[in-house]
């Protein structure tokens, strides 16, 4: 393993090339206008005031139906920047709720969406890939299968919730 010295010295060429803000600058924005989006198209849904940056492992934003924030669960928008994907996560607002619906959906035996394997660890519940590997050359189509792929996610939540 790179010590950090190295790490560092790899970090100042890279940036040197420039196309590492590029990049970065460019998924920010892209989170933010898609935040926007779906808060302007779902008003009755709790979209979070701000958009987490992270570390360049996870960006994130809050999006979620009353009936979620309810029982103090909210769903993730997640760039997961190691996996370079978009995901979905069913997460709690604070640990014991975590804990606690983690435990339900556990026991159930659902399969429907990863149930992630313990919460130690874990910022998430169930978490499901919305699109793999997203082509950023076309922004409406990323946009349109996110949407189309968080509404399912959502709706299979709820349906799960409602019967347990």
């Amino acid at each position: 393993m790179p010590s950090f010295q190295e790490c560092m010295s790899e970090y100042r060429l890279q940036l040197g090339k420039g196309a590492i803000q590029k990049a970065y600058k460019g998924l920010m924005e892209y989170m933010q206008a898609l935040k926007t989006h779906l808060k302007d198209r779902y008003p009755e849904y709790y979209v979070s005031g701000g958009l987490y940056f992270g570390y360049m492992d996870m960006t994130y934003f809050a999006f979620s139906p009353e009936a979620l924030k309810q029982r103090n669960l909210k769903i993730a928008i997640v760039f997961n920047h190691e996996e370079f994907r978009f995901e979905a996560w069913l997460s709690g607002y604070n640990k014991p709720v975590q804990t606690q619906y983690w435990q339900l959906f556990k026991d159930s035996g659902w399969d429907r969406h990863r149930v992630v394997p313990t919460v130690k660890g874990y910022d998430s519940i169930v978490e499901h890939v919305l699109v793999e590997a997203p082509d950023f050359r076309d922004l409406n189509s990323l946009t349109g299968r996110i949407e189309q792929g968080i509404l399912k996610f959502i709706h299979d939540i709820e349906i799960f919730l409602s019967e347990h």
